[in-house]
C-alpha cells in the first residue's frame, strides 16, 4: 500500500522506496530529537542574560573550528555507514553526561552548564544535519535528488514537530531535564536507520548503474583511501572550497543566510525576553514557534516542494527565502512587536525547510565525493559559524551605538538582497554543470 502511493502519487521509483521510507524515518528520528532539545537551550542561552548570547556564538565558533579537522580526519579512515553512529552514538554519551550534571549543579553552575549546552547543542546540530544530507547527496544522484529531498524532508518536519510537542507537552510533567533521556531514544532510532540505508543505497546504485553492488561498495572505498591530505585529508575541506569558483558560491550563499538568521535571532531574543518573565514560559513560547514552523514545513513539503523544484529550477527556488528575509525585516524595522516576529519566523523558517535546504542540498549533487564529505563539512560548519560569529558581532556593535530593534531590521535588507543574486548565480552554475556532464556521457557514449 505504502510503495504504490510513494510511485504513483509521490514520484518515488520502485527500486527508491526502500531507500525513500529509511531516508524519512532517519531524519524524522534525527530532527524529533533535536527539537526536543532546541527549546531547552534557547531557554538556557536567555537564563544567562542576553547581553551574553554575543560571546556564546564565539564560543560556538571555536568549538565548530576544533571539530572540522577531526571529522575530516574521521571521514578520511572510515565508511559513512560506520562513521554516522559513531557520531551520533558518542553525541548520546555526551548527552548522559548533561542529564547527569543537570541534577546535581545549581546557582551559577546551573548557568554555566546552560552555557555549556547551549554550545555543544549548537555544534551537534551543525554537524548532525551536516552529515545527514551528505549521506544523501551520496546516495542519491542529482536527478533524483530534485525529485525526492522534499520529500525526505517531510520526515524531518514531521519529527521537528513530534520533537517540539513533547517538549511542549512534557515540560511540566517530567521536567527539563529528563526531555534529555527522550531526545537520546531518538537519536538511537536514527543510528539504526543508518545501518539499514547503507544497504539500500548500494542496491539502488548498483540498479542505477547496471552493476554489481559489490562493485559499488569497492569503488566508494577506493576513492575514499585516494583522499590526500593534511591530517589523512582532513584540511582539505578547505582548500577544495577556495580552488572552486563554485563551493565559494554556496559557502557566500550559506554565509549571508547565517547572517540574516544571526540578526533576526537577537531580535527574537530581546522580544521574547521582554514579553515573558519566567523560563517555563520561554522555553513553552520557543516550543510553539517550533511547531507552527514545521507544521506549515510539512504541508509545503507535501504539497509544493517538489513541484516547485521541478517548474522553477534551482536558482528561482533559492531566490525566495532572501526576498521573504527581506520583507520580514523590513516589517520588523516599522514595527518590532511579538506577533510580527513570530509571523516571520514562522515563514522564513518553513519556506527554508521546506524549499530552500533540499535545493541547496541538491546543489552538491554535482560535486565530487570528496568534495561532499570535505568541502561541503567545511561549508556547512565553519562557514555557517562564521556568518553566525559575525552576525553577533556586528548585532551586539550595532546596540552599543544605540540602534533600536527596528532600526537594526533594516540594516539587514540589502544583506538579503545581495544573499539573493548569490542563490540566482548559483542555481546558473548548477545547470551548466549538469549540461555539460551530460554532454560529455553522450560523447563517451557515441565515441564507444
Amino acid at each position: 500500500m505504502v510503495d504504490r502511493f510513494l510511485q504513483r502519487v509521490l514520484y518515488v521509483r520502485e527500486h527508491e522506496t526502500r531507500a525513500v521510507i529509511l531516508s524519512f524515518l532517519y531524519f524524522f528520528c534525527l530532527l524529533a530529537g533535536y527539537y526536543i532539545l532546541r527549546p531547552l537551550r534557547e531557554e538556557m542561552g536567555l537564563a544567562g542574560g542576553v547581553r551574553n548570547l554575543p560571546w556564546m556564538f564565539q564560543a560556538t565558533l571555536v568549538a565548530t573550528l576544533l571539530m572540522v579537522p577531526v571529522f575530516g580526519w574521521c571521514a578520511q579512515r572510515f565508511e559513512r555507514h560506520v562513521l554516522l553512529p559513531i557520531v551520533y552514538r558518542a553525541s548520546i554519551a555526551q548527552l548522559l553526561v548533561f542529564w547527569v550534571l543537570a541534577q546535581l549543579l545549581s546557582g551559577n553552575a546551573e548557568v554555566w552548564l546552560g552555557r555549556a549546552f547551549y554550545v555543544w547543542l549548537s555544534v551537534f546540530n551543525m554537524f548532525a544535519i551536516s552529515i545527514f544530507w551528505t549521506f544523501l547527496a551520496d546516495g542519491f544522484a542529482v536527478n533524483q535528488s530534485k525529485r525526492l529531498f522534499g520529500l525526505v524532508a517531510a520526515g524531518g518536519s514531521l519529527g521537528a514537530i513530534v520533537g517540539g510537542s513533547i517538549t511542549g507537552e512534557l515540560i511540566d510533567v517530567i521536567g527539563r531535564v529528563h526531555l534529555f533521556l527522550v531526545a537520546a531514544v531518538f537519536l538511537e532510532l536514527a543510528v539504526q536507520c543508518v545501518r539499514r540505508l547503507h544497504t539500500h543505497f548500494e542496491q539502488m546504485r548498483a540498479i542505477e548503474d547496471d552493476i554489481d553492488p559489490v562493485e559499488v561498495g569497492r569503488r566508494r572505498e577506493a576513492e575514499r583511501a585516494s583522499w590526500k591530505g593534511p591530517l589523512g585529508g582532513a584540511l582539505n575541506g578547505i582548500g577544495l572550497t577556495l580552488r572552486s569558483p563554485y563551493l565559494l558560491g554556496i559557502s557566500g550563499f550559506l554565509f549571508l543566510y547565517s547572517l540574516c538568521s544571526t540578526f533576526l535571532y537577537f531580535e527574537q531574543a530581546n522580544i521574547i525576553s521582554d514579553a515573558f518573565e519566567s523560563r517555563e514560559a520561554r522555553a513553552s513560547m520557543f516550543a510553539r514557534i517550533d511547531v507552527w514552523v514545521n507544521v506549515l514545513t510539512l504541508l509545503t513539503q507535501l504539497l509544493l516542494s517538489g513541484r516547485i523544484m521541478r517548474s522553477m529550477g534551482i536558482g528561482a527556488t533559492l531566490v525566495l527565502l532572501p526576498v521573504i528575509t527581506a520583507i520580514g525585516f523590513a516589517a520588523l524595522g516599522v514595527s518590532p512587536v511579538l506577533g510580527v516576529l513570530v509571523l516571520f519566523q514562522v515563514l522564513r523558517r518553513a519556506s527554508n525547510y521546506a524549499l530552500i535546504r533540499p535545493a541547496r542540498e541538491t546543489l552538491f549533487t554535482t560535486v565530487s565525493r570528496e568534495e561532499r564529505f570535505k568541502a561541503k563539512n567545511f561549508i556547512d560548519t565553519f562557514v555557517y559559524r562564521g556568518g553566525d560569529s559575525l552576525g553577533s558581532a556586528a548585532f551586539d556593535g550595532l546596540t552599543r551605538l544605540g540602534l533600536g530593534m527596528g532600526m537594526i531590521a533594516w540594516v539587514a535588507v540589502p544583506i538579503a538582497g545581495v544573499w539573493g543574486l548569490i542563490g540566482i548565480w548559483l542555481g546558473r552554475r548548477q545547470s551548466s554543470m549538469v549540461e555539460a556532464e551530460q554532454a560529455a556521457g553522450e560523447t563517451v557514449s557515441v565515441t564507444a
